[in-house]
């Protein structure tokens, strides 16, 4: 087995490696003067079972090209099998026609990493479940509820705590984390807007009066839905809001959004690196996944159980 990682999240690829024992793979990825990606592999691996680690996250278009090569490379270089593991799956929102005309971009991505090469995918906390059908190879989807619910328990298990999803599509994501946290009640952030122009309301489904409350979610992006649902769990009567969520893209302003919100603290994975915004920020923690993945790739490699890791 080897761990071979593109230029996306190397402390994470780092991390597994640690984790699993084993030595990064020697390799260069880079760019001609034109910006062409070159992947030039430095050591043997005909036969071997290659894990190659990539996020394709923002630049996501760079990102997802270097995830490509390498797993080219590696099909020239004759490896027996290769898993392309994907932390964060970049265009997973664009996973259905909103409107006519428009494109199924995750099926397009899923597409390209079929044919060039992978032969096993590994990812978590797809933004959608279904996505998994978009390939034609064996899928694997891990969770992060598990890391997540035992922070919580160490962090704010003498609390009231009341599992909220922020908004109506999160609640079966939502449903799972609060049945780790011992059934932990639920409650429901339904936002609306009545006419174009003018702000959200948003409406509480649930009594979060005197509760601390627990925002769950796969994807932090601009930040803006996450800030507003705090400010309003707080309005209903929540004694304090704290947001995990698995993937921080956290584009623009983000961070400074974050930092002036009334969310106690915004607790992200690193399924992508943290930015030097991220690290500066008081309100946002990041949660190791390199113990999980690598777990995961071990049992791959093993032909063991993955989804008994979640029982």
């Amino acid at each position: 087995m080897k761990i071979m990682s593109a230029n996306s999240n190397l402390p994470l690829a780092r991390a597994i490696a640690a984790y699993l024992e084993l030595p990064l793979t020697d390799v260069s990825v880079r760019r001609f003067a034109d910006e062409e990606i070159f992947v030039e592999i430095h050591e043997n691996v005909r036969g071997e079972d290659v894990f190659v680690l990539q996020s394709t996250c923002y630049p996501a278009n760079d990102n997802l090209m270097e995830l490509l090569i390498c797993i080219d490379a590696l099909k020239r270089a004759s490896a027996r099998r290769i898993t392309a593991v994907v932390p964060y799956f970049g265009y997973a929102r664009q996973d259905r026609k909103p409107g006519p005309r428009t494109p199924i971009s995750a099926k397009l991505v899923a597409n390209l990493i079929t044919v060039a090469g992978a032969d096993r995918v590994l990812s978590v906390d797809l933004h959608a479940g279904q996505i998994q059908g978009f390939f034609d190879i064996p899928t694997d989807n891990l969770y992060a509820a598990p890391v997540m619910a035992a922070d919580i328990q160490a962090r704010f298990g003498g609390h009231e705590l009341m599992v909220v999803s922020p908004d109506v599509g999160g609640v079966v994501r939502a449903r799972a984390l609060a049945k780790r946290l011992d059934n932990a009640p639920l409650a429901i952030v339904d936002k609306r807007r009545e006419k174009p122009g003018e702000s959200e309301v948003m409406n509480i489904i649930g009594d979060v009066s005197g509760r601390f409350c627990v925002l769950i979610d796969d994807i932090v992006d601009s930040g803006g839905t996450l800030c507003n649902a705090a400010e309003a769990l707080k309005q209903a009567g929540a004694v304090d809001v704290a947001a995990y969520i698995t993937h921080g893209v956290l584009s623009g302003n983000a961070v400074s959004r974050v930092d002036n919100s009334g969310l106690t603290e915004l607790v992200i994975t690193d399924s992508i690196e943290a930015t030097e915004a991220v690290k500066n920020s008081q309100r946002i923690r990041q949660l190791p996944m390199a113990p999980l993945l690598g777990e995961a790739i071990r049992r791959i490699a093993d032909e063991s159980s993955v989804s008994s890791l979640f029982d």
